[in-house]
């Protein structure tokens, strides 16, 4: 089993080095789809799978995310299972903000949710955020001030807490 597997991975690790270059530089379609010289993280994916490891589609989910088809982002999304739990919580947060994107507001709410407790990590006021326009958005004005108190009075160091009183005195006045 080790003489098949462990080659595939190395395999798998080789041929994402390309597509995770042109991740980092923005070029979210040749990393989805390759350059013709070098596969992109859909075709890893297809000829690896979970060999591949679990980073390989919250990659393939993110430029699916950025190249604007919601479905196929969400799909790639939900396989992710990596054990970290800054990416585990940016992939529920991926997938919030692709059910911003296909306007259904509930799902995405509950997401956005799921990664604030995913794990208390630098990116949590991002994620109260996104939950508190998205409960505003709903209607939700009593959870979405909370969600705006919590930035607040949590992470007051991070950069959604710069104007957060703005979001709070927006709510107060209705």
């Amino acid at each position: 089993m080790q003489f098949y597997i462990k080659p595939l991975q190395a395999e798998a690790a080789n041929q994402t080095y390309a597509a995770e270059q042109y991740f980092r530089s923005g070029i979210y379609d040749l990393a989805l789809n390759g350059d013709g010289n070098a596969l992109g993280f859909a075709q890893v994916v297809d000829e690896y799978g979970k060999k591949a490891g679990a980073a390989v589609y919250l990659y393939a989910g993110i430029c699916e995310l950025q190249l604007g088809n919601a479905d196929n982002a969400i799909s790639y999304l939900k396989k992710y299972n990596g054990k970290d739990e800054i990416l585990a919580a940016r992939a529920l947060a991926c997938i919030g903000d692709c059910y911003v994107n296909l306007e259904d507001y509930n799902t995405a709410l509950g997401y956005f949710e799921k990664a604030v407790a995913a794990g208390d990590n630098a990116f949590a006021a991002e994620y109260l955020l996104d939950a508190g326009l998205v409960a505003e958005k709903l209607g939700q004005n009593d959870k979405a001030l909370g969600y705006y108190k919590q930035i607040k009075e949590d992470y007051p160091m991070a950069p959604q807490a710069y104007d957060i009183d703005k979001y709070i005195s927006r709510i107060e006045a209705k």
